[in-house]
């Protein structure tokens, strides 16, 4: 019946030929309003998503036990395998069956998307380094558009322009396209804006194409996370028209669009831009940006304190804002300086609750810094590839450009808090707070320019599986053992798809890495050579099983929840010293690659852990390591380039150095 309607969509869709009316513009359509023009409608595929599965539990079960294999003593082993077996008949069958029932009645979700909003707003720790991370860009091709006024005008520009698209339904669909000469075409684009929104998936899975869930895109924009007692709210308010800027801890707001939802002429907020550089105000004495990083019910607590002093219209301001810029006053020195920077900088300067943070450096220097609960990567990497491409290849204005001649004193506010006698001691405490737990964070940067993807996939490997072999190997080396690895994976193929967790450490990263590391001289290059395919088959398997819904984290994660939210006494499963350690992040992994993205970083999940951000490029391998005082990071990364050159050496057939 599917493929009947899609072949009678497709007929008519050809038979309306190459010149077929594109749907119509909404005002203010001339192209400097928006990025693209999509004839797919943005959020043609959302209704046909496929839903998010949920795991057969003995194929969780099965799963859980194989992770923790590398984890656990032979008896500790077996302790666990019992409570499984007995989680499996038990407890564990009622609340699957639960989850399944309950995700039957809500058909317009994914079974994940409400627990994961909950874990992370009822989580009271501080955003700052628990949550939030970065993305830099890569400078502007053209070194003269690198000027902090020049690339602020023009990334503020085409991130206007970005939320213009989108709203107007003309972004192209966000789609993996496994066979792009087929389902990337313009031939195949006037097809299926043809099939009815409800088929619409279908007719790309016919040639390949995976459309990927948008539904977290419309929190990009106006949104901000409001501290509240317990459990914290996302708030959007897509009707404000004004831009935050941040500058030295002061707040200032102008619009950005006009009355008629166009944007501000480009000269006029680059003119906005440069008043707001050129003003000579002092920092606060006390800066309100710290209570954002503050613990969550502390900060909603002297959040209401503001308000009850008289500061609630501008606080809705600052919260209903299309985003915040931050325009910091010094150059960036180097790649650590850079993370630093990005990633907590010194909590003046940003407003760490906002959706998103464009951090824009003196030397233009440029960074996505993101709060977590709204969205994944997903939605803030495409955002952040087409503002690069737009305001790359067709800026705004030059950097020869004039402002415009406007009163920007009369359209710039500056927005001015009152501050009682009892917010001033609480911006002073968090600042106390802020200052000590940042400076127990250390940040490392290696890039091993030996080779990289390229070289890797000529052995037939996979380069994220030897990327995370390399961590691994690592660890072993520099503290002798195994421990729980998390890799983060999306699961936007499906209907509100968050994310899934690939478990890198297994039986065959273990054995590989202890013939590495303690045992070189007894295996050949070709004995190791075989290990290293093994391992690299096997994370294929994990990362395949976790991009189609079929991990255990997620599934577990779930049952754990409903049995909390059911009242019901917590199952021994979930009381296993083994279950609280695999999820003890020691090594906490995540991996993108864009060819608009320079670094990126976040902290580590847990005190005595390692945040590793990576990318494996064509020729080269890049790793970004954050981790607290209990470890090390820059003996860490030395390993990392030793297990990669051990590695390298082993693939081309050399003896391993010990």
């Amino acid at each position: 019946m599917v493929v009947r309607l899609l072949l009678r969509s497709w007929s008519r869709g050809l038979a309306l030929g190459p010149g077929a009316p594109c749907r119509p513009l909404s005002t203010g359509s001339e192209p400097s309003q928006y990025l693209q023009r999509s004839i797919v409608p943005t959020m043609h595929y959302q209704e046909s998503l496929p839903r998010l599965p949920i795991p057969k539990l003995e194929d969780t079960i099965r799963r859980y036990l194989s992770a923790q294999k590398p984890l656990l003593d032979d008896s500790q082993f077996r302790k666990t395998e019992q409570l499984c077996k007995s989680f499996e008949t038990g407890i564990g069958k009622e609340l699957h069956e639960q989850l399944v029932a309950q995700d039957k009645q809500n058909k317009h979700t994914s079974y994940i998307s409400g627990p994961w909003f909950d874990m992370y707003l009822t989580a009271r720790d501080s955003v700052v380094l628990n949550f939030n991370p970065f993305m830099s860009f890569n400078p502007d091709p053209k070194s003269e558009y690198n000027d902090q006024l020049t690339r602020a005008t023009n990334m503020t520009v085409s991130a206007i322009r970005f939320l213009k698209t989108l709203r107007a339904d003309l972004l192209e669909p966000e789609v993996f396209h496994l066979n792009p000469a087929k389902s990337d075409t313009d031939t195949f684009k006037r097809f299926i804006r043809f099939v009815p929104s409800f088929l619409s998936w279908y007719g790309a899975y016919l040639v390949n194409a995976y459309p990927l869930d948008m539904s977290q895109y419309f929190r990009l924009f106006n949104s901000t996370r409001l501290p509240r007692p317990h459990r914290d709210e996302l708030f959007t308010d897509d009707k404000a028209r004004h831009l935050l800027v941040l500058r030295k801890g002061n707040f200032y707001i102008f619009d950005v669009l006009d009355q008629d939802g166009n944007i501000v002429n480009a000269s006029e907020i680059q003119a906005h831009l440069k008043y707001i550089l050129s003003d000579n105000s002092p920092a606060p004495e006390f800066p309100l940006c710290y209570l954002t990083s503050e613990n969550r019910d502390i900060w909603a607590e002297l959040r209401q304190k503001l308000v009850s002093d008289g500061n609630e219209e501008t606080l809705r301001k600052v919260d209903s804002a299309v985003f915040c810029l931050c325009l910091d006053d010094f150059p960036i020195k180097d790649f650590v300086h850079l993370s630093h920077s990005m990633l907590h900088g010194d909590g003046t300067n940003r407003w760490f609750d906002k959706s998103f943070n464009l951090i824009i450096a003196k030397d233009g220097t440029a960074a996505i810094h993101f709060e977590h609960a709204w969205g994944d990567g997903v939605a803030v990497l495409r955002f952040f590839n087409e503002v690069f491409k737009d305001s790359t290849q067709a800026p705004a204005i030059t950097p020869q450009s004039q402002p415009a001649s406007t009163d920007s004193s009369v359209a710039v506010q500056k927005l001015n808090f009152k501050l009682s006698d009892a917010l001033k001691t609480g911006i002073s405490a968090a600042k106390e707070k802020f200052d000590a737990t940042v400076k127990t964070l250390t940040i490392d940067y290696i890039r091993f320019q030996r080779g990289g993807r390229e070289f890797l996939k000529k052995q037939k490997l996979s380069p994220d599986s030897m990327a995370q072999l390399a961590f691994q190997m690592a660890f072993l080396r520099q503290y002798g053992q195994t421990v729980a690895t998390y890799e983060s994976c999306s699961t936007a193929a499906f209907k509100h798809g968050r994310t899934e967790t690939i478990r890198p450490a297994s039986v065959f990263t273990k054995r590989c890495s202890e013939a590495f590391v303690r045992e070189p001289s007894k295996h050949s290059a070709g004995e190791l050579q075989q290990m290293m395919a093994k391992c690299s088959a096997y994370h294929n398997q994990l990362t395949r099983e976790a991009a189609m819904g079929q991990g255990f984290d997620r599934h577990l994660f779930a049952l754990r929840y409903l049995a909390a939210a059911k009242g019901i006494s917590m199952p021994e499963l979930f009381l296993d010293p083994a279950y609280r350690q695999i999820n003890h992040n020691i090594l906490s992994t995540s991996t993108l690659s864009s060819p608009a993205v320079n670094i990126g970083c976040f902290a580590p999940v847990v005190p005595d852990g390692f945040g590793i951000a990576y990318a494996v490029q064509d020729n080269w391998m890049g790793c970004n390591v954050s981790t607290y005082q209990s470890r090390n990071a820059r003996e860490f990364l030395q390993c990392v380039e030793k297990a990669l050159e051990d590695m390298f050496d082993a693939l081309e057939g050399k003896t391993i150095k010990t």
